[in-house]
């Protein structure tokens, strides 16, 4: 079992960069290949990027391709989000997640742990 924290989220205007920050505890962080996700209000949760176990792979979700980049330090056990040219459309709770089977899935299901999320708000 992996306990997932994630922190980062905040308020900003549109334009600009957060990072996004996710701490895994529990078993060894290296056998989880990870994802981000997000959820808008009154939207369904949507794949935002995943990375494989070592980080040599990243996909992104069309709508954040060339803004957002995910990457993982397994000496830390904590996966980024890094978001930049951030826009109003990108306001949603951020969760990270982990999977033991699936490398790179945009599907939740096929992620077995889940952070309790963190709000990111984009103004105008």
């Amino acid at each position: 079992q992996v306990q997932l924290v994630e922190s980062g989220g905040g308020l900003v205007q549109a334009g600009d960069s957060l990072r996004l920050s996710c701490a895994a505890s529990g078993r060894t962080f290296s056998h989880y290949a990870m994802g981000w996700f997000r959820r808008a209000p009154g939207k369904e949760r949507e794949f935002v990027a995943a990375i494989n176990r070592s980080g040599g792979a990243t996909y992104y979700a069309d709508s954040v391709k060339g803004r957002f980049t995910i990457s993982r330090d397994n000496a830390k056990n904590t996966v980024y989000l890094q978001m930049n040219s951030l826009k109003p459309e990108d306001t949603a709770v951020y969760y990270c997640a982990a999977s033991t089977r699936y490398s790179g899935s945009a599907y939740p299901v096929n992620y077995d742990y889940w952070g309790q999320g963190t709000h990111v708000t984009v103004s105008s």
